[in-house]
């Protein structure tokens, strides 16, 4: 039997990998998938607060509690830095690290110092107009979801995100060094997004495996039997 944790991205909560979590679990395996503070079901908790370490608390006192070991820890998109964090903290607890469309952090950066400048002046001055300065409504038309019936499942459960956790930088020593496997999966059906950049960087790095998905950038969502069976061989 395997451990997964899974870990959504901004304006998500756990129940997006609902499908891939079944998958899993319906072949024997223990799976998590955490609400990180302020998002999901965890909804009421949202406030000015919640930053990046927040959220890495969050997932860092999750494998304390169940005393998980040699986890696959997978983080979408915004997860990526909070798998980071993670990782700094309890490499030893991680077996593989997988990026799914994610963000994979310089030492120092936050999530917004990486964005495209254009991307991130607009999601700052969203923040400023619409979000009371903290917080940042859901936005419109970005999940490019196959399946009208999926969309419209996403669309009734993403909420607000706290532009805290996009502003506060990550400090780390790479910790993907110090666990057996890291994996990046690029959502090929996300042609503009900024992580296209990351899979050509780190197809250049033997120690890193990366696949292409043809699906959008909620790979959960669109391919959930796909992202099951790249989580198992992650797994072996």
């Amino acid at each position: 039997m395997a451990t997964f944790v899974l870990v959504h991205g901004a304006w998500h909560g756990g129940w997006c990998y609902r499908k891939t979590a079944q998958n899993l679990r319906a072949q024997g395996h223990e799976v998590f998938t955490p609400s990180l503070t302020g998002l999901g079901d965890r909804v009421h908790l949202l406030s000015p607060d919640v930053n990046l370490e927040t959220h890495v608390t969050d997932i860092v006192n999750l494998f304390v509690a169940e005393e998980i070991e040699d986890a696959v820890l997978c983080g979408h998109s915004y997860g990526g830095m909070v798998i980071t964090g993670v990782a700094e903290q309890l490499a030893d607890k991680i077996g593989s690290l997988v990026y799914l469309d994610a963000y994979v952090p310089e030492s120092g950066k936050s999530l917004l110092d990486m964005a495209k400048p254009e991307r991130r002046d607009s999601l700052k001055a969203i923040a400023m107009e619409k979000g009371e300065g903290w917080y940042l409504p859901v936005p419109d038309g970005i999940w490019t979801i196959a399946d009208p019936a999926d969309k419209a499942w996403v669309d009734r459960r993403v909420g607000p995100h706290p532009i805290a956790t996009m502003l506060q930088p990550l400090a780390h020593t790479d910790p993907w060094d110090r666990v057996k496997r890291r994996i990046f999966v690029l959502a090929e059906g996300n042609s503009m997004s900024v992580f296209w950049a990351f899979a050509e960087a780190l197809r250049k790095d033997a120690d890193w495996y990366v696949i292409g998905v043809p699906c959008g950038h909620d790979v959960m969502v669109d391919m959930p039997e796909r992202l099951a069976q790249i989580l198992l061989e992650a797994s072996s």
